[in-house]
């Protein structure tokens, strides 16, 4: 197993924005990513499984609900220290990064947000430490950029629901003790329910055969006729927006995490150009190699500023969707760019499990398309600049 020599580039020392606990944060994250996720993480990914072990490691290192307020078992920490743990969580694989941002935006968040006081005490604490897994449950079989169109439904039985419908490529899906799942009630107004393992009726059968993603445990989620408790309805929020408020925290985190993929190959291709040798010198020496690292430097320092200033903006509840959008899909095109060139920079050695950069690039497939496709954000900035809808 090579040593993770991964040494994070700021070429703009941007460093110098960050407080101390920010800085702390990083980089607690990044040495538990050293020591836990990469020397595991090819083995894992070759074989198409998620590490369980690393479940508690994520959560000492405030992977699951960062900024959640302490007294529900969160960290309490701000927004721009959110963004630098799924910075750190993602260089070492977009799968891990995955889960938790999943846990903390789509799951603990919406708990947080729209639940009541006791769905928080009864989930949260344990969401923080990783003793419940969760998942989120929006994406139909034929229903994706058009999740307003959901069939799955419920009922009021008087005592309880009955819920009924699929979720397809749910992230977590397959161990998750607890979903948030989206479905449109009799008035077809979308409502929040939390459904737990167990219940009878619910199943959530794995997805094979991925080629990207693969440390990951993907899913479905089936619902026929399952009694859901009414306590479990969230009840502050309902209406479309209800999830897509969780999708711009969990976008916010993956703009972050795609700068992690994209310094992780970055750094790869550094190292690798000026210790090969051909005609007599390193490749790092020759322009077309250059011209790939410095294009690559300079698309990550700008991806860096455009997180720092969305961070600075989350913080004082002033950034829009469409900002988070035009980061999202920003970040996750650079990073799968990057991951291109660095291949190119390595050869045939780029597409081994010796080095990470394909499976960066593999992962980034799935990045580039899930919570918000690369097309659906650049028509959100579209919209947010002129006024019109153009998705029909």
């Amino acid at each position: 197993m090579k040593p993770d020599l991964f040494q994070s580039p700021d070429y703009y020392n941007l460093d110098d924005l960050l407080t101390d606990e920010h800085k702390l944060v990083r980089d607690s994250a990044r040495a538990w990513v050293k020591r836990e996720v990469s020397p595991i993480i090819e083995e894992y990914a070759q074989r198409a499984e998620f590490p369980k072990q690393i479940i508690k490691g994520l959560a000492e290192i405030g992977g699951f609900g960062p900024y959640i307020p302490e007294q529900y078992g969160g960290a309490g920490l701000d927004q721009i220290s959110y963004g630098l743990i799924m910075q750190e969580i993602e260089r070492g694989d977009s799968g891990v990064r995955s889960t938790s941002s999943v846990q903390s935006s789509l799951v603990m968040y919406p708990i947080w947000k729209y639940g009541n006081e006791d769905q928080r005490m009864k989930y949260l604490p344990k969401l923080a430490t990783g003793e419940f897994i969760g998942c989120f449950g929006l994406t139909e079989p034929n229903y994706g950029s058009d999740p307003g169109s959901m069939i799955t439904n419920f009922k009021d039985m008087g005592d309880h629901y009955l819920l009924n419908g699929a979720k397809m490529w749910i992230s977590n899906a397959p161990f998750a003790d607890i979903a948030v799942v989206w479905a449109k009630n009799e008035d077809g107004r979308i409502h929040g329910l939390i459904v737990e393992r167990g219940m009878e009726g619910f199943t959530t059968p794995e997805t094979h055969n991925k080629w990207s993603l693969r440390a990951s445990s993907t899913g479905e989620l089936i619902f026929d006729n399952v009694k859901v408790p009414k306590e479990n309805l969230l009840p502050n929020k309902s209406g479309l927006g209800a999830p897509l408020g969780c999708l711009d925290s969990a976008r916010y985190g993956i703009a972050w995490g795609a700068i992690g993929a994209a310094m992780d190959c970055y750094d790869t291709a550094l190292r690798y150009a000026k210790e090969r040798i051909q005609f007599d010198k390193p490749i790092a020496g020759t322009q077309l190699q250059q011209k790939k690292l410095a294009e690559m430097i300079t698309e990550i320092t700008k991806a860096q500023l455009l997180t720092w200033r969305l961070g600075v903006l989350r913080n004082e509840g002033r950034a829009t969707t469409a900002q988070i959008s035009m980061a999202k899909r920003n970040n996750v095109d650079m990073a799968i760019n990057i991951a291109r060139e660095a291949r190119q920079i390595l050869g045939a050695m780029g597409i081994i499990g010796d080095y990470s950069i394909m499976r960066h690039m593999m992962n980034l497939e799935s990045v580039i398309t899930y919570e918000g496709t690369h097309d659906i954000h650049l028509l959100i900035t579209g919209m947010d600049i002129t006024g019109i809808p153009a998705f029909k």
